[in-house]
């Protein structure tokens, strides 16, 4: 769950396993800085008023406090209280630029990119415009329906549906298939009337009512 996200709305959004153990480290160096914070006095994160009135202790919690926090202390303009805020996003946002930099990407790329290239990759991967809308927390499914742009590619990379149908045949009866496809086998339905020996020519007549295979 992402709170407070774009446009201020909460949002359910996958989570990656393979960050899994990294993420598990994150946690368990911000639970280190929690700890050194509580033991000099601080340690408070700020709450939703409802949520600090019913829970006036929470907020010094584990459990409440931020994945990603600042590495310093700062004094909360809401209440004048010295406590640690989460990570600052141009921080996060220098970082990237930087990345782009340093493995010579060309291109224009920010962290917006990656909000854009996630829902790209959603569409390219099947899910319905419904599925990636609530996912982008887009409130018209027009705007969603911008990244349809990757399913116009005219033709190509569209997969025959005889392929699918070739798949469907029992491996035996594949082989026997692809033999009697080669250029100098015989369909075994073909009547010994009609097979020719190499350098022989039919002399007679050939109407369709002599097919009976």
């Amino acid at each position: 769950m992402v709170r407070d996200a774009k446009g201020q709305r909460d949002r359910v959004v996958p989570f990656p396993m393979v960050v899994r153990v990294e993420l598990a480290s994150c946690l368990s160096r911000a639970k280190r800085v929690h700890e050194r914070d509580l033991a000099r006095g601080f340690g408070s994160v700020f709450l939703p008023e409802a949520l600090s009135r019913k829970y006036p202790r929470a907020d010094r919690e584990w459990g409440w406090q931020w994945v990603f926090p600042a590495e310093h202390r700062s004094r909360d303009p809401r209440t004048q209280v010295e406590r640690r805020h989460h990570l600052h996003e141009t921080v996060i946002q220098r970082a990237v630029k930087q990345a782009v930099v340093d493995v010579g990407i060309s291109r224009a790329a920010s962290c917006h990119t990656f909000r854009h290239s996630f829902a790209t990759h959603l569409i390219q991967d099947g899910y319905d415009i419904r599925t990636v809308q609530e996912l982008l927390g887009h409130k018209d499914v027009k705007t969603t329906m911008i990244y349809t742009h990757v399913l116009n590619r005219a033709g190509v990379g569209v997969r025959s549906p005889a392929d699918a149908l070739w798949k469907s045949i029992p491996p035996a009866s594949l082989d026997a298939r692809l033999a009697s496809s080669q250029p100098n086998s015989l369909p075994r339905g073909v009547p010994p009337s009609h097979q020719l020996e190499a350098g022989q020519h039919y002399e007679q007549g050939w109407s369709d009512s002599d097919d009976d295979f």
